[in-house]
């Protein structure tokens, strides 16, 4: 079916047939993996998301002024970006295999695959760093904090189209006792 077919809401446009809608019933797609309802995947990913921006920030500004606390700022923000990133891939792989509506979507399984490929970008960006802060910039850590900001884009999107289009792993809101 091609992407243009489909309406904003993740139904197929009038006269098309998607089996995949067709066989998840509508319950089936809440986050599971949430406190008192707010999914923990969305409230993790936002660390390592601006954390990846905030490294290949960094380098851009050390490979700018030559300044060593640029450098450190990259190597810390790429370190975290990966240690959250870690946190956030573990509550996200966990909704992926335990929500049915979830797992049966093509578009869950790329955004994992290429959040598994961003975990280990991050932390070959980081371990390369542990080598050496100020050497490791340029030029293989500033190439490799932008490839990041790429792939973190691409994952990003793809998570964007999981939550906004078919509206998976999100809740359904629980309201809280009064008083």
């Amino acid at each position: 079916m091609a992407q243009e077919m489909i309406q904003p809401e993740g139904k197929p446009a009038p006269g098309l047939d998607d089996p995949v809608a067709d066989s998840i019933n509508s319950g089936s797609s809440e986050s599971r993996i949430a406190i008192w309802g707010h999914p923990l995947h969305a409230m993790t990913v936002a660390f390592p998301v601006a954390l990846t921006f905030c490294a290949f920030g960094a380098d851009v500004f050390y490979w700018w002024s030559g300044a060593a606390r640029w450098a450190w700022a990259a190597y810390w923000a790429s370190g975290t970006a990966f240690l959250f990133g870690l946190m956030a891939g573990a509550t996200g792989t966990l909704e992926l295999l335990s929500v049915p509506g979830i797992r049966i979507r093509a578009a869950a399984w790329t955004h994992f695959i290429i959040a598994v490929m961003l975990l280990s970008l991050l932390g070959l960006n980081w371990g390369w760093r542990l080598t050496g802060y100020q050497e490791a910039v340029l030029p293989w850590g500033i190439l490799m904090s932008g490839f990041s900001v790429l792939v973190v884009i691409a994952t990003g999107w793809h998570g964007g189209i999981l939550v906004f289009d078919y509206g998976l792993g999100t809740s359904k809101g629980k309201s809280r006792p009064k008083g």
